[in-house]
């Protein structure tokens, strides 16, 4: 029987998978020990994350008046 990953690996695998890089040894290795549920929670939480942060810079830019003509 196969360890499973933990959720903070979970997270690691899917971060690198936002970033695009990813050797096919390592992708192979995350597509046996990974949990499905753990990658589809990881990857909303990333996607949100990117989301906010990206808010977050357009509200700073705005607000600095780095953007005013």
């Amino acid at each position: 029987m196969q360890r499973k990953a933990s959720f903070g690996q979970t997270i690691s695998a899917v971060a690198w998978s936002f970033f695009g890089v990813r050797r096919s040894k390592d992708h192979e290795n995350d597509m046996s020990k990974l949990n499905p549920v753990h990658v589809i929670i990881a990857g909303v939480l990333g996607a949100a994350v990117f989301v906010l942060m990206l808010l977050l810079l357009v509200r700073w830019v705005i607000g600095s008046g780095v953007a005013s003509a």
